[in-house]
C-alpha cells in the first residue's frame, strides 16, 4: 500500500467522528480569545487520540498543542476555531435566519478548519505508529485568528522554534494550494481626551474628543488617494463619547486596521496615520493616546512545500460532491450576485463556468489570483518556519466569507466532504516530508534564501500582551 493511501485510510476511518466534532464547534461559536468550550472539544479529541498535550501556549488560555512521536523531524499542522460576531445563522438554510439575534457565528469556517487539521494530525500519528518511524506530528490549536493575531503572539514566544515545517489550510470555494499572498496588518486604538462642558451654555470651555476622531477620519480618508493601490485602511468607532449631545465629549476612541503588502510598507503607513491623529489632536486642543492591539506579517511562500502539496491534490483529485450537494449549493448561489461568483473565480485565476455550483477541479499551481487580498496570522508562522497552506472546497462557489451564507453551509454534507478531502491532502503532505528528508531540506533552503537567513522578527511590540480581555469584550 502506498504511503498516501495508508494515511488517507486513517482519515476515512475517522470521518464521521470528525464531522460530528466540527458540528459541535459550529454549535458553540465563540469570538477571539473566548473559545473556552471550543478548545475543550479539541482537548477532548486530542486526549482520545492519545496526544501529549500542552496548554496555555504563549500565556493564552485557549491555545493548545498535542504531539505524538519521538525524535525525527517535527511536522506542525495548524488549526483554528474562533467565530465572528454578528453572523449567527441557522444551518442548512438558504435564507438569512439568526439562531441568536446579533450573536456570533462561524462565518469563516473555522469549525471545519480546526477539525480537518486535527483529523490530519491524527492520521499522521497512526502512520508513524504503524510504520514504527521516527518523527513527530503536532496539532496546534490556535485561537483568535480573526483580529487577535494569536499565532503572532505564539511565534513571538518561540512556540514554533523547533518545528521543521508547518501545514495549514482554509475553507474556500475551490481546492488547491493557497497562493502565498496576504497583507501585513496592525490594529491600533486611538483614544482622544478633551474637556467636557455644557454644549449650549459654555461650548467655548469644551474641547471635543469626538471632533478629534472625526477630523482624524477625514484626514485618513484624504490619505487613501496617496497610498499604494493594494494597501487598505478600515476603522470602527469604539467610543463616541456618550449619548448626550448637549455635553461636549471629553473622551472618544477609534480603532484603525491598517494593511500593506509587507512590514516595511506597513510601518510607513502607520507612521502617516499616527501623524494624522496628532494633527487632529492639535486642531482640537485634545490629547491622543495610542495602543497597538495586534499585528501580523504577510505570508511567505515556500515552493518545495507547495509543489509537494499540489502533488497530493493531483493524486487525490477534487472532492466528490453529489446531486444533493449541488442542489443546496444552487440555492445558496441564488442568494448571491453574479459579481460574487465572478470574484470567486478570479481569486483563483479561473474562468467563470456558468451554472457550476461546487468545485470539480484542482486549481493549477501556476494560477495567480486577482482581486482583494486579506490578512492572516499564519503569516507570522511562515516567517518563523517553512509553511504551506491548502484551500479546501467546502461551500458554494461565490460564497462571500464573513457572511451568513458561509455560516449556513458550515454543517452541510458538502462542507464535511471538503473537510475530509483537505485533511487527506495535509496528511499526505506531512507523510511526504517525514519519509523524504530531502523535501524538508529543500524547504529549509528556500526559507533561508527568502528570509536572508535573518531570524523571525515579530511586528508586535515586545511589551504587548495578548489582548485577551479586550478582544473577549468585543472591543
Amino acid at each position: 500500500m502506498r504511503n498516501d493511501e495508508q494515511v488517507w485510510r486513517a482519515v476515512d476511518a475517522r470521518r464521521e467522528d470528525y464531522a460530528a466534532f466540527s458540528d459541535r464547534v459550529w454549535d458553540m461559536p465563540e469570538i477571539a480569545y473566548t473559545e473556552t468550550r471550543s478548545v475543550a472539544e479539541h482537548l477532548a479529541m486530542m486526549e482520545k487520540e492519545g496526544f501529549r498535550i500542552e496548554r496555555d501556549l504563549a500565556g493564552i488560555p485557549t491555545a493548545v498543542m498535542g504531539e505524538y512521536g519521538e525524535g525525527g523531524p517535527v511536522i506542525a499542522i495548524l488549526g483554528e476555531y474562533d467565530a465572528l460576531p454578528n453572523l449567527s445563522q441557522e444551518a442548512g438554510l438558504a435564507e438569512h435566519k439568526e439562531v441568536v439575534p446579533n450573536g456570533p457565528g462561524h462565518g469563516c469556517g473555522h469549525n471545519l478548519l480546526g477539525a480537518a487539521s486535527l483529523l490530519a494530525a491524527a492520521a499522521v500519528k497512526d502512520w508513524l505508529r504503524e510504520n514504527n518511524l521516527p518523527g513527530r506530528v503536532r496539532y496546534y490549536g490556535c485561537p483568535a485568528e480573526e483580529g487577535g493575531a494569536a499565532k503572532g503572539f505564539m511565534a513571538r514566544d518561540g512556540v514554533f522554534k523547533d518545528v521543521d515545517i508547518a501545514i495549514s489550510w482554509h475553507p474556500a470555494s475551490f481546492s488547491g494550494v493557497n497562493e502565498a499572498v496576504s497583507l501585513a496588518n496592525t490594529r491600533i486604538d486611538f483614544t482622544f481626551h478633551g474637556r467636557s462642558a455644557h454644549a449650549a451654555a459654555a461650548p467655548e470651555l469644551g474641547r471635543s474628543a469626538l471632533d478629534a476622531v472625526e477630523l482624524m477620519n477625514v484626514g485618513v480618508n484624504y490619505m487613501r488617494e496617496h497610498m499604494p493601490d493594494h494597501a487598505r485602511i478600515h476603522y470602527a468607532m469604539l467610543d463616541g463619547g456618550g449619548i448626550a449631545p448637549n455635553v461636549v465629549q471629553s473622551r472618544a476612541k477609534v480603532r484603525y486596521l491598517i494593511r500593506a503588502r509587507d512590514l516595511p510598507e506597513l510601518n510607513t503607513l502607520v507612521g502617516r496615520v499616527r501623524k494624522i491623529a496628532d494633527g487632529a489632536a492639535l486642531m482640537t486642543e485634545t490629547r491622543v493616546e495610542t495602543a497597538v492591539v495586534s499585528a501580523v506579517s504577510n505570508l511567505l511562500g515556500n515552493a518545495p512545500l507547495e509543489r509537494a502539496m499540489h502533488d497530493n491534490f493531483l493524486r487525490l483529485g477534487p472532492p466528490q460532491f453529489d446531486e444533493a450537494d449541488q442542489a443546496y449549493a444552487a440555492q445558496i448561489q441564488a442568494t448571491l450576485s453574479e459579481e460574487d461568483i465572478r470574484a470567486a473565480h478570479r481569486r483563483h485565476g479561473l474562468k467563470v463556468e456558468k451554472g457550476k455550483t461546487l468545485c470539480d477541479l484542482i486549481v493549477p499551481l501556476e494560477n495567480r489570483g486577482e482581486g482583494g487580498v486579506g490578512s492572516t496570522d499564519v503569516g507570522d508562522v511562515s516567517w518563523a518556519v517553512p509553511t504551506v497552506q491548502a484551500r479546501g472546497a467546502t461551500c458554494a462557489i461565490g460564497t462571500p466569507f464573513h457572511s451568513w451564507q458561509l455560516t449556513a453551509q458550515g454543517k452541510s454534507p458538502a462542507a464535511h466532504k471538503g473537510m475530509v478531502h483537505v485533511a487527506k491532502v495535509m496528511a499526505g503532505t506531512a507523510v511526504d516530508a517525514l519519509r523524504d528528508p530531502a523535501l524538508i531540506a529543500r524547504a529549509k533552503a528556500e526559507f533561508e534564501e527568502r528570509t536572508g537567513g535573518r531570524p523571525y522578527e515579530s511586528p508586535l511590540p515586545p511589551d504587548l500582551a495578548p489582548p485577551i480581555k479586550a478582544m473577549g469584550q468585543g472591543v
